[in-house]
């Protein structure tokens, strides 16, 4: 054990990551572009009805192995947080539902962004988040490093 712990505290950083779903609907739109350049610039994303995704969130976390429990941080804790994010976004109309977006386009990109904003503070201490990544379908995905 002591040769393991002697081992861990050489300052060993790790990425962890975790993977959840949700499903929710939006509409790609811009309110200070007529419908004509909305629909120009996002197709049928922009149907004023919106549309939906079964996406599917990455987030990775970087940070020192703990020499005790052998982990970066708890993996339950780190889904917990994820869920937290989740339940804001999950089987809603996002532009609509969730004040982040009542200005802001809700592209992947930006999908990611907002989540980066809410999980950078509710992580362990030396523990940093490293990416985050939003698939809205199996061949689009967009990711944020901060």
């Amino acid at each position: 054990y002591n040769e393991y712990k002697s081992y861990l505290s050489m300052s060993r950083h790790v990425l962890l990551t975790r993977i959840e779903s949700f499903s929710a609907a939006h509409r790609l739109y811009v309110p200070s572009l007529s419908e004509e350049e909305n629909m120009k610039i996002f197709g049928k994303c922009s149907w004023i009805h919106g549309h939906g995704h079964n996406y599917k969130v990455e987030v990775r976390v970087k940070g020192q192995v703990d020499a005790v429990t052998g982990m970066v941080m708890d993996i339950a804790d780190m889904k917990q947080q994820m869920a937290n994010v989740i339940s804001k976004l999950d089987h809603k109309f996002i532009d609509k539902d969730v004040p982040y977006f009542s200005d802001k386009p809700s592209t992947a990109e930006n999908i990611c962004i907002y989540f980066w904003e809410e999980l950078k503070n509710n992580l362990p201490d030396g523990v940093n988040l490293n990416k985050v990544k939003i698939y809205e379908n199996d061949k689009s995905y967009a990711f944020y490093k901060g």
